[in-house]
């Protein structure tokens, strides 16, 4: 087979993926560098808890997001019920909580000083205290993350399960299963495959975490990482620290790549099949469906909501000021730029693959896509080793030749935040912008180029037209994921340059859980956003 030669554009998209993923090779290079005393010190005494920690919390938040989100998804695309279109899209609400704010809201309620267990002393005293479960600790953490996360199982799980058959289980009824066991023996290893990409995000975002464990007092890599970059400024072993957490990234990744894989193994049998119609559910039945996809969406967002509003409420008056809208400023000016950079990054890309394909751009826009993966705690590092030492190399030749001083031109700056955020984030906006252009055909494509259009005039004349709402949707979920980042935020953000997300934070260090409310609640109104427009994108797919 011959290979095709490199034009202009594909050295483009080639040169534009190296410079994005440099800091990640900068970062595994250090594999190659022999450890120091920090390193042999860290590996002897808080490695191991590390480990362990994360373990215990991906082993948790697996059972946590199973239980929750597979049965949702069995009782949402099999089952009719009261208020069941209602539950459909609001089950998706805790997505809009990140899992630090709703880890807030839970320490204000169930903390020693909170209104719960003062209440429960008032009436039995202050033995309650001794049995009452602390809420800031591990089993705490994984109760968090599985509240906000069971969502990615939930979805995934329910395409599954709404696209199998109604054939599938008529057969198995003839065979002598019972609609118990049809679930068990049928429907959970179709959907398998589904449910385990689903779990495979909801670990990462675990592993990714940060605000969470470190307000829980539960030491893992993240903060780990955390504290030997910004404790020790030792940057070898905050580099081998991170590549480890990688190599647990990776692993989720490579059984997420799997499971897409598998799925096709059931896709050509389900998809000329009618999906199962719907049992309806009456009386008692019907009661205990509501009250079991009531819990998580009252647990998981409702009364974090409501503490919020709380808060919200009786400290806005000392809340909203001058440094309060600066703080929104900042996150709203921060989170637009970073959205229309990494916005014209996936769009250079997808219409790159679209219009001069390669067969060496389909690996190479997914190395490109690595960066959501990869928790914000490791881009962060990984960005700052590189452009810290082009500073330094900047300043010393500008000092040598010129006698100034440029100082911390890219690392100190928010360039290298945005940088950050559009390696990080290039994922969403990519696969957006490509099911846009996937939906123009390609015939449309040929008959402008006939008329002598070129690709200048097929993109501004026909494509952004009709990638109007690609676009937009693009936008609006990379400015939101950029709003709510927390560790990639608080790590490389300039001094004296604070956004509501790192407020929010710091004042829940500072345990002023209450005056967190104001910033924590105007993250999670914004978050709502990406919300409703996944639900509209499921409803316009017609799903039932």
């Amino acid at each position: 087979m011959q290979f095709k030669k490199l034009s202009s554009g594909h050295w483009l998209v080639l040169l534009v993926t190296l410079l994005l993923t440099t800091p990640i090779w900068v970062l595994v290079s250090f594999l190659f560098v022999p450890s120091n005393d920090n390193w042999t010190h860290l590996a002897g005494t808080l490695l191991p808890e590390y480990i362990a920690n994360s373990i215990w919390l991906m082993l948790g938040v697996s059972f946590g997001t199973l239980i929750l989100g597979i049965p949702a998804a069995w009782l949402i695309s099999h089952y009719d019920f009261k208020f069941r279109r209602i539950f459909q899209w609001a089950l998706l609400l805790p997505l809009a909580m990140p899992a630090y704010i709703i880890a807030y809201t839970y320490t204000g309620l169930l903390a020693f000083e909170g209104p719960v267990q003062t209440e429960l002393r008032q009436h039995y005293g202050f033995g309650v205290s001794q049995w009452f479960p602390e809420i800031r600790s591990l089993g705490g953490a994984i109760l968090m993350f599985s509240l906000v996360l069971y969502p990615y199982v939930y979805l995934l799980a329910r395409g599954a399960f709404s696209s199998q058959g109604e054939a599938i289980f008529h057969v198995s009824r003839t065979l002598g299963v019972s609609p118990t066991q049809s679930f068990f023996r049928v429907a959970l290893p179709m959907a398998r495959p589904a449910i385990i990409a689903g779990l495979s995000l909801a670990l990462m975002e675990t592993l990714a975490d940060f605000g969470t464990v470190q307000y829980f007092g539960v030491d893992t890599f993240t903060t780990g990482i955390f504290r030997t970059w910004t404790g020790l400024g030792d940057t070898k072993t905050t580099a081998q620290l991170s590549v480890l957490l990688l190599v647990f990234v990776l692993i989720l990744m490579l059984v997420e790549y799997w499971s897409r894989n598998r799925a096709k193994y059931f896709s050509n049998f389900q998809h000329s099949k009618n999906p199962p119609s719907k049992i309806h559910l009456h009386g008692i039945k019907a009661g205990l469906a509501i009250a079991f996809l009531s819990l998580p969406i009252l647990l998981g967002f409702v009364i974090p909501s409501g503490q919020l509003l709380y808060w919200s409420y009786h400290t806005a008056e000392q809340g909203i000021s001058l440094h309060f809208f600066e703080l929104i400023w900042n996150s709203f000016s921060l989170a637009f730029i970073a959205a229309l950079v990494t916005l014209m990054l996936a769009l250079l890309l997808a219409y790159s693959r679209r219009m001069i394909p390669h067969p060496i751009l389909t690996p190479t826009l997914r190395i490109a896509t690595l960066g959501y993966a990869v928790p914000g705690t490791i881009i962060a590092v990984a960005v700052m080793i590189p452009f810290t030492w082009i500073d330094n190399q900047l300043d010393a030749w500008m000092r040598d030749q010129f006698d100034i001083s440029t100082g911390l031109l890219l690392s100190g700056t928010l360039i290298a935040l945005i940088f950050a955020y559009s390696f990080r984030f290039l994922s969403i906006a990519l696969q957006t912008l490509d099911s846009g252009l996937g939906q123009i055909k390609p015939s449309m494509d040929q008959s402008a180029r006939t008329l002598g259009a070129s690709h200048w005039s097929l993109l501004s004349r026909i494509h952004l037209p009709l990638l109007k709402s690609s676009l937009l949707i693009a936008t609006i979920l990379v400015f939101v994921e950029v709003l709510k980042e927390l560790p990639t935020t608080l790590i490389m953000r300039p001094f004296n340059f604070d956004t509501l997300a790192v407020n929010a934070y710091e004042l829940a260090a500072d345990e002023q859980l209450a005056d967190a409310g104001l910033p924590a609640l105007l993250i999670v109104l914004t978050g709502i956003i990406p919300v409703i427009i996944l639900s509209k994108l499921i409803d316009s797919k017609g799903r039932p």
